[in-house]
């Protein structure tokens, strides 16, 4: 295969705020940067948990005010997680473009921004907030990986 210097030229970065992801961003960046590509930056939160409950037991449906201040929280996180991505991407010189998924499946989103931007490269950390650390890649990494549209590098 003839790989040449503008074989990426869009690249999607996928943080949740964990140290591993955070990498993930940093050598997203020095790539975009030496490759001179594109930078889309994303974060993507899901949805606010509800159990309905089963058979006997009674589940827990959260109130409006309940539902409207979990995505209050998930947007002010996801901003200060992509404000410290554009800080990063600014100080290598670079622009990007940030975006966040709400009441998202994480690997779903992250695939689905990659072919609808025209990302031909996802950069990714790992694993996220949950898994064991170190034994086992992440579970959204590992779906995003198993879907093979887009290649994905993933950093440690």
């Amino acid at each position: 295969m003839n790989v040449s210097p503008k074989m990426y030229t869009r690249i999607l970065l996928s943080t949740d705020g964990s140290d591993v992801a955070r990498n993930g961003i940093k050598h997203g960046i020095a790539l975009a940067k030496a490759l001179k590509a594109k930078v889309t930056v994303i974060a993507v939160t899901e949805s606010l948990p509800i159990d309905y409950g089963s058979g006997h037991a009674s589940g827990w449906i959260p109130s409006q005010q309940e539902i409207d201040s979990f995505d209050a929280a998930c947007k002010e996180r996801a901003g200060k997680l992509l404000d410290e991505a554009r800080a990063m991407a600014e100080q290598a010189g670079l622009s990007a473009e940030l975006l966040h998924v709400p009441n998202a499946h994480p690997a779903t989103a992250i695939i689905e921004t990659a072919k609808s931007g025209g990302c031909d490269l996802i950069v990714m950390g790992s694993h996220g907030r949950r898994g064991l650390k170190k034994l086992f890649l992440g579970s959204q990494t590992s779906e995003v990986l198993a879907d093979g549209s887009v290649p994905v590098l993933v950093v440690h």
